[in-house]
């Protein structure tokens, strides 16, 4: 009998947890492999504070509800999980990279944390090579102007798809986001005695991939198509 009374309060909070009327619109956001970081006020208390209750529940598919050291929640499946996964293409990884450096640079204080896509582009171009960034669009890139025009649609295609996963809020519907402390997923190894801004450059100058678990939890079909993708950001309103 004292075995029952042991566990009957944690099966009646992760009932709780279930009926919660934030549940199923998170558990959707989890899914698609989004990142929960304090600005989503409601849904961040929430995982605060049913986090053993939903760890033991995502465990039961074979996922990883992860707490970062910066404090923002996310899925990690293992391999053997039924949930379906998505790896960042290489320009992806780069652009977030490029957003944990801008968080980390004293420009996020003095502009309370915003930056323009023009600010993104620029930061880009002046951190990696740019014959290596013309070679993510076209293998065989001679660094004309449609090359760099086609680098600038895809730089804003894969902030489309951070935005998503929750690593930046874009503000208004223009080209200005905020970037979130969910972009610690590119800088695992930043997380040194080393000066952190420091680590981060040298990480895209020589190209290391730093999301070592880079497998997302997703639904396939959620950047399928850039079409698709635009289309959606003109339902939202947003540019980015």
């Amino acid at each position: 009998m004292s075995l029952i009374n042991t566990e009957l309060p944690i099966a009646l909070r992760l009932a709780q947890a279930i009926a919660n009327p934030l549940f199923p619109k998170l558990d959707t956001a989890l899914r698609s492999g989004k990142h929960i970081s304090a600005d989503d006020l409601d849904s961040h208390s929430y995982l605060l504070d049913y986090h053993d209750e939903l760890e033991t529940f995502y465990n039961r598919y074979q996922v990883e509800l992860i707490k970062a050291p910066e404090g923002f929640f996310y899925l990690r499946p293992r391999s053997t999980s039924e949930i379906s996964t998505s790896v960042l293409s290489e320009l992806d990884m780069l652009v977030g990279k490029v957003l944990c450096y801008l968080y980390l640079s004293p420009e996020r204080l003095a502009n309370e944390g915003i930056f323009s896509l023009q600010d993104l582009q620029e930061e880009i171009v002046s951190l990696a090579d740019e014959r290596q960034l013309l070679r993510m669009v076209n293998q065989r890139s001679g660094g004309t102007d449609l090359d760099k025009k086609k680098l600038q649609e895809r730089i804003r295609t894969s902030m489309r798809r951070l935005r998503r996963l929750g690593m930046v809020t874009a503000l208004g519907t223009g080209d200005k986001f905020r970037v979130n402390e969910a972009v610690f997923r590119f800088a695992a190894d930043v997380r040194t005695d080393e000066d952190p801004r420091a680590v981060q450059l040298r990480m895209i100058r020589e190209g290391e991939a730093i999301l070592h678990d880079d497998e997302l939890p997703t639904r396939e079909t959620v950047w399928d198509s850039l079409d698709e993708a635009e289309e959606d950001e003109e339902q939202l309103g947003l540019d980015i």
